[in-house]
């Protein structure tokens, strides 16, 4: 026979939800963290500086949402985001950005984050952000209301329909490839990272140069920097 509650006893707390949060500036994650501790229902119980750590930390199995800066060494906050959602289809993912840039709210959403907020106005709206994903409800923030309705109307407009995002440049082991090449690492070291030969990754390097039209490391670099992979 199930235990009941005797009459007039409080009923039993839901635990907090476990924050796993992500960004390579200390000064930003203590900020953060300051804000989400200071909710009974949330509670940051663990920190990383990379993407690259946080999808390490949270296959520990003990977090319930991710808190991913976009922009981070290793990896970005998107390629994290995209790892998290295929090794763990059930974690929460929450994107925290500098950058009010429509195409990368896109890219988050498409990577399986459940919302994107501003690190400008994440005093406002990072709480509200926090409990609509957790309770899988898609945060917007609203910026991104007019992006969503712009690019809406754009694509009725070309005769494209409404399904799809527009088709990325290069695939995301390209794009890990690229990140770590604008960071300085050499082929060898890309190789051990991502657990492919230096070969492997000399040959997705010739591709990236071929399919971007570049001709040295530098213009990558470049590249990256316009894409939001690295900070300048």
């Amino acid at each position: 026979m199930a235990d009941r509650l005797a009459p007039g006893a409080p009923a039993p707390k839901t635990p907090p939800t476990r924050v796993l949060l992500a960004d390579d500036h200390t000064l930003v994650r203590r900020g953060v963290r300051l804000i989400l501790d200071g909710e009974p229902d949330l509670t940051v119980i663990a920190e990383a500086g990379d993407g690259a750590e946080a999808v390490e930390r949270a296959r520990a199995g003990d977090i319930d949402l991710a808190v991913l800066d976009i922009a981070m060494p290793r990896m970005t906050g998107l390629q994290a985001a995209r790892e998290l959602s295929r090794r763990l289809p059930d974690l929460r993912i929450l994107i925290l950005t500098m950058y009010d840039n429509e195409q990368y709210f896109f890219e988050a959403l498409k990577a399986g984050a459940g919302g994107y907020v501003l690190k400008s106005v994440a005093d406002r709206d990072l709480v509200e952000a926090c409990r609509a994903v957790v309770r899988d409800e898609p945060f917007i923030y609203p910026g991104a209301e007019r992006a969503l309705v712009r690019s809406y109307l754009d694509r009725l407009h070309r005769g494209d329909g409404v399904g799809g995002l527009p088709e990325r440049p290069i695939t995301e082991r390209e794009e890990e490839i690229l990140k770590l090449v604008a960071e300085g690492h050499t082929s060898r070291e890309i190789g051990t990272l991502l657990f492919i030969s230096a070969k492997t990754v000399e040959r997705h390097r010739a591709n990236l140069l071929q399919k971007l039209g570049m001709r040295d490391r530098l213009e990558l670099t470049r590249y990256a920097i316009r894409a939001g992979l690295i900070d300048p």
